[in-house]
C-alpha cells in the first residue's frame, strides 16, 4: 500500500525534439502537470514530478521512476500550451518509450494528453492502463484513490482503458467551474533555474507562465479543444494576484506570459484585476492571447496597459473576410483594424497570428492577408498553415487526405497535409516570402520615421531602418520562388 501513495507525475514535452523552440531558448514550465501535481498532495500523496523540458531523451525518467518507486507513474501533459496541444510525433513516441519503462517497473500507468485524449486506443496498446479523458484532476483523483481502497475504477467519468482486450471509453466528466477550489501549482517541484537562465540568456528577462482561465466558448471550426472543451471558466482576480506575488517573491519573475486561449473575458474582470495589481504594488510585464472583437472597447484596452500589458497576440488569421466566415471566426477585418490601432494608442503591442491554406483559400485571399500585415504592421507576426485534429469541422472536411501523415514531427515542420489551392511546397515558400515582406515594411517604416521625425531616434529603431537593405531584395528573391511554385502548382 506504500507504493501505492507515491506518485510520480511527468510530462511528455522534450525541448531537445522540437529544434525551433530549443533554438528560441525560451521555454515555459508545465503548468499542467504542477496543477496535478498539487492537488494530489494536498489530498495526501508523496509527489515527485521528473521534468523532461531539458532531458536528453525518455530514457531519462528511469533513474527518477527508481528513485522514488512510484506505485502511479503519470503523463500529465500542460494542456496550457499550445506545443501541446499540436500533438507532435517527437513527443507521441516519447511518451509510449516512458509508458513502457514505468510498466516493466511495476507502475500504475496513466496518462492525461491532448493526444491522448484524442488517440486513448494508441496509448492503451503502448502501455497505459488508463487515458483520462478531457480535464483531469478530479479523475486523477477518483482513480488513484479507487485503486488504493481496491475497488472497481472503470465506472469512473473520463477515462478510457482496455475492457475484454478492446478500449473502452466511460461517460464524459463535466469541466470544473470553481478554479479557485485548485491549490496553486506545485512551483516548487520544478527546479526554475535553468527556465531563467534560458530566458535571461536569449531574452534578457525571466518570463514565467500562468494560467487564468480554462476554455473557450468562441466555435473556430478548426481549433480543438480535447481538455477544456467549449466552457470558459475563471479564477478570481485575487486568486491570480496572490499566485503573481508568490512568483514575484519566490523566483524574482520580470514577465508573464497568462497562457488562457482568451484572457479576460469575463465582464469586468480585466478592471478589477488593473486596480488590485496597483493596490498589491506589483511592477511586471505581461502578454495574453486575445481576440479582435473583445479588443474593440477602449475600456478593457486602457485597463491592460494599466496593469502591465505589452503584448497581446490576436488570432487575426485571415485578411480575407471569406476566409474569417469559412472558419467561423466570428470577427472582422475592420474589428482586427480597430483593435490594432486601440493597442498601439495605449502603448500595447499587437501581435498576429496568421493561417494560409485554409480549404477553399484563393491567391486573392492569400493577397488580401499580406495587404492587411503591411499596413498594419503588427509587432509581431506567427505564420503557419492549417492544422487538423480530431473534434474538429475542419479535421472532418479534410480527414479523407490524410492518409499518409496527421501530425507534425515537431513544431517548425510547416506540412500542408492536404490537397489545397497550392502544393505543400508553395506553402512553405509563402511563409518564408511573407516573413520577408513584413519585415521589409517595418524596416521601411522605421526609415520614414527617421526622415520624418529625427527625434524620434534610437538605436533599435536605426537598426531596423538599415535592416531594408537586407529584407528588400531578399523579399524580391523569395517573390520569384514563390512564382515559380504557383505556376507548378
Amino acid at each position: 500500500m506504500g507504493r501505492l501513495n507515491n506518485i510520480l507525475f511527468t510530462h511528455s514535452y522534450f525541448l531537445r525534439f522540437d529544434p525551433k523552440q530549443w533554438s528560441l531558448g525560451l521555454p515555459y514550465a508545465p503548468l499542467g502537470t504542477m496543477y496535478a501535481a498539487a492537488n494530489m498532495r494536498e489530498h495526501g500523496y508523496n509527489v515527485s514530478l521528473y521534468d523532461t523540458m531539458f532531458a536528453k531523451g525518455a530514457e531519462d525518467v528511469l533513474s527518477s521512476i527508481q528513485e522514488n518507486q512510484p506505485g502511479f507513474f503519470v503523463i500529465y501533459d500542460d494542456g496550457f500550451n499550445y506545443l501541446t496541444k499540436m500533438c507532435l510525433t517527437n513527443m507521441r513516441e516519447a511518451a509510449f518509450d516512458m509508458c513502457k519503462m514505468a510498466k516493466a517497473h511495476g507502475c500504475t500507468v496513466i496518462v492525461s494528453s491532448s493526444d491522448s485524449t484524442d488517440r486513448f486506443a494508441k496509448y492503451l496498446e503502448e502501455g497505459a492502463d488508463f487515458v483520462i479523458i478531457g480535464e483531469a484532476e478530479q479523475t486523477l483523483l477518483e482513480l488513484t484513490d479507487t485503486i488504493k481502497a481496491g475497488g472497481d475504477p472503470y465506472q469512473i467519468q473520463g477515462l478510457a482503458y482496455l475492457k475484454d482486450g478492446s478500449p473502452f471509453k466511460t461517460l464524459g466528466r463535466p469541466v470544473l467551474k470553481d478554479l479557485d477550489s485548485l491549490p496553486l501549482p506545485a512551483w516548487d517541484l520544478v527546479d526554475i533555474t535553468p527556465y531563467r537562465d534560458s530566458w535571461l540568456k536569449n531574452a534578457g528577462y525571466f518570463s514565467m507562465n500562468i494560467g487564468t482561465t480554462r476554455g473557450c466558448p468562441f466555435k473556430c471550426n478548426w481549433c480543438a479543444k480535447p481538455i477544456y472543451g467549449n466552457r470558459y471558466n475563471s479564477r478570481s482576480p485575487q486568486n491570480v494576484v496572490r499566485e503573481l506575488k508568490l512568483l514575484k517573491q519566490t523566483y524574482g519573475m520580470d514577465h508573464i506570459w497568462f497562457c488562457d486561449d482568451i484572457f479576460g473575458l469575463k465582464p469586468g474582470w480585466v478592471q478589477e484585476f488593473a486596480e488590485l495589481v496597483n493596490e498589491e504594488g506589483l511592477q511586471f510585464k505581461y502578454k495574453i492571447q486575445s481576440r479582435a472583437d473583445l479588443l474593440v472597447d477602449e475600456e478593457t484596452v486602457e485597463a491592460l496597459a494599466i496593469s502591465g500589458c505589452e503584448n497581446v497576440w490576436i488570432g487575426a488569421e485571415s485578411g480575407s473576410q471569406h476566409i474569417l466566415d469559412a472558419m467561423d471566426k466570428g470577427i472582422t477585418v475592420e474589428q482586427i483594424e480597430t483593435a490594432t490601432h486601440l493597442m498601439k494608442a495605449h502603448g500595447i503591442k499587437p501581435s498576429f497570428f496568421i493561417q494560409f491554406g485554409y480549404p477553399g483559400e484563393t491567391k486573392e485571399d492569400i493577397a488580401l492577408t499580406i495587404k492587411m500585415i503591411n499596413k498594419l504592421l503588427p509587432h509581431e507576426i506567427g505564420i503557419s498553415v492549417s492544422y487538423p485534429l480530431p473534434g474538429t469541422k475542419f479535421y472532418e472536411k479534410v480527414k479523407a487526405d490524410l492518409v499518409k501523415k496527421t501530425n507534425w514531427t515537431d513544431s517548425d515542420e510547416m506540412a500542408l497535409m492536404f490537397s489545397n489551392t497550392f502544393a505543400p511546397a508553395y506553402y512553405k515558400q509563402l511563409h518564408k516570402y511573407v516573413h520577408q515582406n513584413y519585415h521589409a515594411h517595418l524596416a521601411k517604416y522605421n526609415l520614414q520615421k527617421l526622415l520624418t521625425d529625427p527625434l524620434s531616434f534610437n538605436i533599435k529603431r536605426l537598426r531596423k531602418a538599415v535592416s531594408v537593405l537586407y529584407h528588400t531584395p531578399a523579399t524580391a528573391i523569395a517573390m520569384i520562388k514563390l512564382r515559380q511554385l504557383e505556376k507548378t502548382a
